[in-house]
């Protein structure tokens, strides 16, 4: 009986990563599949599933060469310049424009790993570095980071205000501190 619920434990360890993987690639696929796909479903007799991405892909590409080209790259910075005026749409816009800018981007805010300790305590904590320049927010930070600690097995996390020689920064890459965090220290760093 022991054997059999081992194995039967062994196939959960084994199917769940496996199917959860799946599942994840499969909504990610029709999210982006559907961004273009339900407008071309209608003028398509016979919709073949990933044509939405496709030419969702196509168009994001063909924006991407437009941008750095002279009239369309200047009619984009028009757009981005009108929506970062327009009340509302300007706090939105620039925090997703930010956001995606700190992962995609050439400043990569998530490219320096630190540690630091909680005061009063032998606690430490692992955190990614998104702002070194604080004083531009308010001048009294000026000696203070912004460290953005995500909390375990989800996106969410804090962002707090440490001061800069609490810090220390370590050399491990990004992608493995953050996967270190989200699963809760279960997995190790390889390489």
């Amino acid at each position: 009986m022991k054997s059999l619920a081992k194995n039967f434990l062994n196939g959960v360890l084994t199917v769940i990563p496996i199917v959860l993987v799946i599942y994840v690639i499969y909504k990610l696929f029709v999210f982006f599949d559907s961004i273009l796909g339900n407008v071309l479903r209608p003028h398509f007799p016979h919709y073949i599933p990933g044509i939405g991405l496709i030419a969702t892909l196509i168009i994001i590409t063909i924006l991407g060469w437009l941008s750095t080209k002279l009239v369309t790259g200047t009619i984009i910075k028009l757009i981005d310049r009108l929506l970062a005026k327009i009340p509302l749409v300007k706090t939105i816009y620039s925090v997703i424009k930010d956001t995606v800018n700190s992962f995609l981007g050439d400043k990569k805010s998530f490219s320096k790993v630190v540690t630091f300790t909680f005061p009063g305590t032998a606690v430490k904590s692992i955190g990614f570095i998104t702002s070194e320049n604080l004083e531009q927010f308010y001048s009294p930070f000026e000696n203070y980071c912004a460290v953005y600690i995500p909390q375990t097995f989800q996106v969410a996390g804090f962002t707090l205000l440490i001061p800069k020689e609490d810090l220390e920064i370590i050399d491990v890459k990004p992608e493995e501190a953050m996967k270190f965090i989200l699963s809760g220290g279960m997995t190790s760093k390889t390489d």
